[in-house]
């Protein structure tokens, strides 16, 4: 079991806009010819922020017309949030609000043998990390920049403590890269 942040980025390291969006990545390349498959199947729990949330919630009707469901995860989801937040139909979403590592027990449990998504966004895969529970960072980098807008991973983390495991080109508009997060004893 690992405990996984797994996300697209810029080619200047933003997740998204400054208003939350993820239009510009929709463009680079089909989900269907990444590693998103294989990886989904092996997630058994997913933790988000609100920020990812709320996009998802506002884009339910796009995300409704590519998956078949505005709600695309059978997998229970932890939404990191200090606020109340509205409800999808049919998702499975315990609101929590405190520290990742309260909640990570929690989530282990809920995912038995496999893996826990941080799905986003990168301050929450920075308090995962921050915490010691982060065990990889699989980044699929986009040929498009954009200035600015919400940070891949907002903290320094200097080598040695991620190990590039893996690089995979994806059509002609994406790379994917995996690192592994070394933990000291």
């Amino acid at each position: 079991m690992k405990t996984q942040y797994y996300t697209a980025t810029s080619l200047d390291g933003f997740i998204a806009t400054e208003d939350n969006s993820l239009h510009w990545l929709f463009p680079l390349g089909d989900l269907n010819n990444s590693s998103y498959p294989e990886f989904i199947s092996e997630v058994g729990a997913l933790a988000m922020g609100s920020a990812t949330y709320e996009w998802m919630v506002r884009n339910a009707d796009q995300v409704a017309k590519e998956t078949g469901s505005p709600w695309p995860y059978d997998q229970p989801t932890w939404v990191f949030s200090s606020r109340k937040l509205p409800t999808i139909n049919g998702a499975d979403v315990h609101f929590v609000n405190g520290e990742v590592h309260l909640i990570h027990s929690e989530m282990r449990a809920a995912a038995k043998d496999k893996n826990i998504w941080i799905v986003g966004g990168g301050d929450l895969a920075g308090q995962f990390y921050d915490a010691g529970l982060l065990d990889e960072l699989i980044v699929q980098v986009g040929s498009a920049t954009l200035g600015k807008g919400k940070p891949l991973f907002p903290r320094r983390v200097l080598s040695p403590h991620l190990k590039l495991t893996s690089v995979r080109q994806m059509g002609v508009g994406m790379a994917e890269l995996r690192y592994e997060v070394h933990k000291s004893e």
